[in-house]
């Protein structure tokens, strides 16, 4: 016999398992955010450290353009203001896109059996890493606003005027996709881990590449011309050089949005690799070590 009456279940919430992962990760971010400002300290001083060699290369292109002179081929593709506007710039691009121990940190937990943590626990293993390092981001980004506050300040007579409005989303967008496109070509390099045992000297060679492809060291404009065309189509550009350049005013309008698009695209590409290289590893993952 039926009771007289029953519970019904509660009703179904639209959207609710989005809500329960957005307030989970929340909540991570929070918790990595709080513990990266335990060390103000140590992000002040490493970052002000860190413009130490910018002041030697500033003073390097200056004797570089007083030696090429005023009518060379060098000033015509960047001038010397431009050129160390770039140079600062490419700073605030690394500072986003930038994703130092992140692959190396991915293969480690492969190889130490760490990786069943997110096996065993609700939660994700890539979600959880985009929290944390946003918030690892948000921190460096509070705590170095200072030291680039006055750095900038100091190289005023070389910055370049404030773009306008437009220009100036695109750029700040294009921060947002270069941090997105980082994150994910780390997660996806570090993923090889489920294949291979050790991926040090890989890596190593990996951001060495990408250390010079994306238009840190000096802009892609000056190579050659088959060589400047190729990197620029490159997602490693999108890194450095096309954050920099957009500010800069050689990026704007259609040639902007159209740029902006191919970012974004690369963005979705990595996004999907990673997703797919981590599926698939599962499979040959068999939680050795610790």
């Amino acid at each position: 016999m039926r009771p007289a009456f029953e519970l019904a279940p509660p009703p179904a919430v639209a959207g609710a398992p989005v809500l329960i992962a957005l307030r989970k990760y929340g909540k991570i971010l929070r918790a990595s955010l709080v513990e990266r400002l335990a060390y103000r300290a140590d992000f002040f001083l490493s970052t002000l450290l860190r413009f130490l060699p910018m002041l030697t290369t500033i003073l390097l292109w200056q004797a570089v353009y007083a030696g090429a002179g005023e009518g060379s081929a060098l000033s015509s593709k960047f001038t010397l203001h431009q050129m160390i506007s770039y140079l600062l710039l490419v700073h605030i691009s690394r500072m986003f896109s930038s994703m130092p121990g992140l692959a190396h940190g991915i293969a480690r937990d492969i190889r130490d059996g760490n990786l069943k943590k997110y096996l065993l626990q609700p939660i994700e293993m890539i979600p959880y890493l985009l929290s944390y390092r946003i918030a690892h981001k948000l921190a460096y980004i509070a705590m170095s606003s200072l030291p680039y506050a006055l750095l900038f300040f100091l190289c005023r007579d070389y910055m370049p005027p404030w773009p306008d409005w437009p220009t100036l989303a695109g750029y700040l967008a294009s921060l947002v996709l270069a941090f997105l496109i980082g994150f994910f070509f780390e997660a996806s390099i570090g993923m090889i881990g489920f294949w291979f045992l050790e991926v040090t000297s890989f890596l190593y060679v990996i951001n060495t590449l990408s250390f010079f492809v994306s238009g840190h060291m000096f802009p892609l404009d000056l190579l050659p011309p088959p060589w400047a065309g190729v990197l620029k189509a490159l997602p490693f550009s999108y890194l450095a050089y096309f954050p920099a350049t957009v500010f800069v005013g050689k990026i704007h309008g259609a040639e902007l949005v159209w740029g902006l698009a191919i970012e974004a695209a690369w963005a979705l590409a990595f996004i999907g690799l990673a997703s797919w290289l981590y599926r698939r590893g599962l499979r040959y993952y068999s939680a050795y070590g610790g």
